[in-house]
């Protein structure tokens, strides 16, 4: 959805709907003392909250409340902002969004404050972002990371990189004029240095956007195996709720069942499927073939084996029908009916080793190590600078990498073309650039504003 471009105040409910002990409706637009007045009766005095009845156009009371008034540029959009706080019912919340349509406001897109906000230089785009991931934050640690990226830590990081590349496509191409120096310059210039530590500082970035990206998207993580090896049981002891029934009979589960859980403040979806035989059952087809469906979407895929078993030729061909790409990690259930301990270890395979765990879903022992080597599979490293990434930032990121790393390449050579060398620094450049926004086109933003919540 695009968003209209900033020309006129608009007007939004700001709180949740349904009903509430507060509700909040925002203005955002020019000189608003005027439109103040005619809600109120009163201009309010800047940034002070100010009792006030409500007014319709007939002079009668819509609710009673606080309006605060925060002049341009000292706001949130860099315009004057309006809010009015009043009872949070959501009729008495609509009528006065209304009469602010009907002063001359109109209904603001979802994520128009921001985008104002934005386009008047008050947040870049990351910041802007970072304000809808502030929301949207399912976990304590998701929403510290956002937090991060809102005050501006992920921005700095960036337009450092940015600043260190602009500096050194300067010098490049002021000696593009005198080729007979241009030897002389990358040594001088310490050309070959300063690449690599670009490349090094690129690298650390790149790590923590890729931990950030995992609290703002979550993974998808499948449980898939044979009938009664017990995923189902998995599902339960991870969501600490009978979510899924368990029976002794194979086939129990037809359809996938989904629990969004946490470890370590990483949201995790985690899908029960149904077992995966040869069955002449219609539904349980259905389900097996849905199952097929969420292993192709998982980003990680635990295969339950029985412990009294162990891996079995059917275990193999699932393993082998699994997604190339797609990481896995065996699950040795039931040991709680043999006489193994809880363990973490290698399963050697033909290819590469797989992670395994064994452990027992019915008594829960193992679980910790599970969780331990779920974390491992993704890439996980607990730390505290973490800041909140989406994927466009990675691939911005990547797309930078991939540039520098062709300017490296370059400067490598017998003889080396500054032309090149400074044209892939200025498409480095121009990638990390379009994380803030300061290289970026319409229609990215349109994109981006168009999934924020109306009101903000």
């Amino acid at each position: 959805m695009s968003v209209p471009p900033a020309s006129g105040p608009i007007a939004a409910i700001a709180t949740p709907p349904g009903r509430g002990g507060v509700g909040i409706v925002r203005v955002s637009g020019g000189d608003l003392a005027a439109f103040a007045a005619a809600l109120t009766g009163k201009t309010p005095a800047p940034r002070r909250a100010v009792l006030a009845d409500f007014k319709a156009a007939d002079g009668s009371a819509i609710d009673n409340g606080l309006a605060l008034h925060f002049p341009a540029p000292a706001s949130f959009t860099g315009e004057d902002v309006l809010e009015l706080h009043g009872h949070g019912g959501p009729v008495v919340m609509n009528i006065l969004l209304a009469r602010c349509l009907e002063l001359g406001a109109r209904l603001a897109a979802p994520g128009e404050f921001t985008r104002r906000a934005f386009l008047n230089g008050k947040l870049d785009l990351a910041q802007a972002e970072a304000v809808a991931d502030l929301i949207d934050a399912s976990t304590a640690a998701a929403a510290k990371s956002a937090m991060r990226s809102l005050s501006g830590e992920f921005s700095r990081a960036i337009r450092a990189l940015v600043e260190e590349l602009t500096g050194l496509r300067t010098l490049v191409e002021a000696t593009l004029d005198f080729p007979e120096e241009e030897i002389d310059f990358l040594k001088q210039a310490d050309a070959f240095g300063r690449v690599a530590r670009l490349d090094e500082r690129l690298a650390r970035v790149r790590a923590r956007a890729k931990q950030g990206q995992l609290f703002q998207a979550g993974l998808s993580v499948v449980l898939v195996g044979q009938p009664n090896v017990g995923k189902s049981s998995l599902l339960n002891r991870l969501a600490g709720d009978e979510l899924a029934i368990v029976t002794p009979i194979p086939g129990t589960t037809r359809d996938a069942l989904k629990s969004a859980i946490q470890i370590h403040g990483i949201p995790l979806h985690i899908i029960d499927t149904a077992g995966l035989r040869d069955t002449g059952d219609e539904i349980e087809k259905v389900g097996i073939a849905r199952a097929w469906k969420a292993i192709q979407d998982a980003d990680l895929a635990l295969l339950l084996l029985d412990a009294r078993a162990g891996l079995t030729d059917d275990d193999m061909a699932i393993l082998a029908r699994l997604p190339g790409k797609l990481p896995r990690l065996l699950v040795r259930n039931k040991i709680d009916l043999t006489a193994e301990s809880p363990r973490r270890y290698a399963q050697s395979m033909a290819d590469a080793d797989i992670p395994a765990v064994s452990l027992s879903a019915r008594t829960g022992q193992g679980m910790a190590l599970l969780e331990a080597a779920l974390l491992e599979s993704i890439g996980w490293q607990d730390a505290e600078d973490i800041f909140i990434a989406r994927a466009r930032h990675l691939q911005a990121i990547e797309t930078g990498a991939e540039h520098l790393a062709a300017a490296r390449r370059e400067l490598e050579t017998a003889s080396p073309a500054l032309e090149l060398f400074a044209e892939n620094l200025r498409l480095a450049q121009n990638a990390l650039s379009e994380i803030t926004g300061e290289f970026t086109a319409d229609d990215l933003l349109g994109v981006i504003f168009g999934r924020f919540c109306i009101g903000k």
